[in-house]
């Protein structure tokens, strides 16, 4: 199974069930068909930005979350930026990007959960990177 497919299952499952425990949350995914380690629980809960609140596992959007959707940004070939968000959350991100004005993004498109930024050239797409984690950081 993807990172991203796993990822989306732990946000479902946070949401559906209290879940107090790493432990716990990868007995769920188990239960779900899609097998973990403790170790790749630990990462995904720590790039959902997850939080524990009164000793259950929370969505950081719940409570005044800083990134307000955006999860990461990873580059895919020499002048796209691919923006993974919560679901449902990507056309507001992207708006707010859009927003900014950022001199060296072309445009945007999203979707559900996934934003394309188009960087003006290569050595511009670093550079974004940079300013969109600074918006939203």
């Amino acid at each position: 199974m993807l990172k991203r497919d796993r990822q989306k299952k732990i946000l479902n499952l946070i949401r559906a069930k209290p879940i107090g425990t790493q432990e716990a949350l990868r007995e769920q995914l188990e239960r779900t068909g899609v097998s973990a380690t403790q170790s790749s629980v630990s990462r995904d809960l720590e790039e959902l930005g997850i939080v524990k609140h009164d000793g259950r596992y929370s969505l950081p959007h719940a409570n005044g979350d800083l990134t307000r959707g955006l999860l990461a940004l990873d580059v895919a070939g020499d002048v796209l930026i691919v923006a993974k968000c919560l679901p449902g959350r990507a056309s507001a991100v992207a708006v707010e990007i859009d927003d900014a004005a950022i001199p060296q993004i072309v445009g945007t498109l999203a979707g559900e959960d996934t934003i394309f930024i188009a960087a003006r050239d290569q050595k511009s797409q670093r550079a974004v990177m940079k300013r969109v984690w600074e918006l939203f950081g």
